[in-house]
């Protein structure tokens, strides 16, 4: 018998695939010493009362109570970390008046080292507390800030994959709040490339560095070019936005002629590793060349009613074969939590489908089979952007990362609607998905760690 580092009992939720729930009643999930589940033992299983006798008891054992059930980590696509200081102030107004009203003066702050520290600390401990156990950041264009925030997700336990930004076109950015020159942006980028790969080499769960255009809008030509050369170089992720308003779209289509998905993929940024947050306006052509270069979505629901001026198309693009993940978009999205955005993605989907203008007659209001159910966005949020990543993350499954959320649904302050002992376990995930706050996640892991208790 295998000598684990830990077992837990207890019954999980995962995503068997994109549109199915698996439900894992009082199944063992044995971790070994790098953070992985090697083995999934099922209570019908021939090894199973073993492992209990061997293990029941032991300090590296580990059985859910009553009420409390296993589900994957969250994986966020979309994170603004600097612009935490900032959630749930200025929604109200447009994209353009917004960026350079509120969160351009905010980011500028991070050339302080003391100030980003104080908020770096917080908005990461805020996502675990969550249950975002991998987060994909923009940080800002100071190079030593963005290096800090790789190391304090090293130091509290989180999978980090962090960008640099780059904002180096003197016309488009205020002179308050850019990059030196075009030759600054890319050097400093490439020496942060390789400061984040030699952190990475001492952190368990894995940090990455993330090559960080901010969107076309604020990158010369050249830099572009540069990135993707970059990019290229060291085989390191990208992100940046594309299609994500009328604003932003329409000002790429003046500039070059072309939509972003082209624009993006004529600089060699659009690959395996790259995720592009929004993408509301990308038409067939574009999502085919998303699903061609393996590019995935970061949709972003909250986020998306207050700046998008239109809904992702989820269902559509994903019968293109678009892989899409979920992200939270702090702080265009008011929330931390990806249980919000899980119901806001089918609240939206369900608008896109009806159609919201009811002095048009039913039948011409919405864009039918446009609706997901919250199976499916549970799968965004988890193995979705586990996909996305092409990470082994955001399923319960053999050979994938312990990262898991323990749900409790009978937290004293806050306990769920769960009257029947013998309710549909089916019935039960979607009240969770539906009524878990931050109160109900009792602890979080990462790669066999425990990083947050509640």
């Amino acid at each position: 018998m295998n000598n684990y580092k830990e077992i837990f009992l207890g019954t999980a939720f995962s995503s068997q695939s994109p549109k199915e729930i698996q439900i894992m009643q009082n199944h063992l999930f044995c971790i070994n010493a790098d953070g992985m589940i090697e083995r999934v033992v099922a209570p019908e299983d021939a090894d199973y009362q073993p492992l209990l006798d061997a293990y029941q008891g032991k300090d590296n054992f580990h059985s859910l109570a009553e009420g409390q059930y296993f589900l994957p980590g969250f994986v966020d696509l979309h994170v603004h970390a600097p612009q935490w200081a900032q959630s749930g102030t200025a929604l109200d107004i447009p994209l353009y008046d917004w960026l350079n009203t509120y969160t351009f003066p905010l980011e500028s702050k991070f050339s302080d080292l003391d100030f980003a520290k104080k908020v770096y600390e917080d908005v990461v401990s805020t996502l675990l507390a969550n249950g975002t156990t991998t987060a994909l950041y923009f940080a800002t264009v100071h190079k030593e800030a963005s290096l800090l925030l790789a190391e304090i997700c090293a130091h509290k336990g989180q999978r980090g994959l962090v960008g640099k930004v780059v904002m180096d076109d003197p016309q488009q950015n205020p002179e308050s709040y850019r990059d030196k020159d075009t030759t600054t942006a890319l050097k400093d980028t490439e020496e942060f490339i390789l400061a984040v790969q030699e952190l990475a080499k001492s952190t368990k769960q894995g940090v990455y560095p993330v090559v960080t255009p901010r969107f076309i809008p604020s990158c010369t030509d050249e830099a572009l070019q540069g990135l993707g050369e970059l990019a290229a170089k060291y085989d390191a992720y990208i992100q940046s936005h594309c299609s994500e308003s009328d604003w932003a779209h329409g000002y790429v289509k003046d500039r070059f002629q072309k939509n972003d998905a082209f624009a993006l993929n004529d600089f060699g940024l659009l690959r395996d590793k790259s995720v592009m947050a929004h993408c509301n306006f990308l038409d067939d052509d574009d999502a085919r060349l998303f699903a061609d270069t393996g590019t995935a979505i970061a949709h972003c629901p909250i986020s998306n009613a207050y700046f998008a001026n239109s809904v992702l198309p989820v269902a559509h693009f994903h019968s293109i074969g678009v892989e899409i993940g979920l992200g939270s978009d702090i702080s265009g999205g008011f929330s931390p939590s990806l249980f919000d955005n899980i119901r806001q993605a089918v609240i939206s989907s369900r608008m896109l489908e009806d159609g919201v203008n009811a002095s048009l007659p039913a039948q011409h209001r919405g864009v039918p089979g446009s609706r997901i159910t919250i199976d499916e966005a549970f799968y965004l949020a988890t193995a979705g952007g586990g996909e996305s990543l092409s990470l082994p993350i955001g399923r319960i499954q053999e050979n994938y990362a312990w990262d898991v959320q323990i749900i409790d649904t009978k937290c004293p302050s806050a306990k769920l609607l769960i009257f029947n002992e013998n309710e549909d376990l089916h019935d039960v995930f979607q009240k969770i998905m539906y009524l878990v706050r931050p109160e109900h996640i009792r602890e979080v892991w990462v790669q066999g760690n425990q990083v947050h208790t509640r």
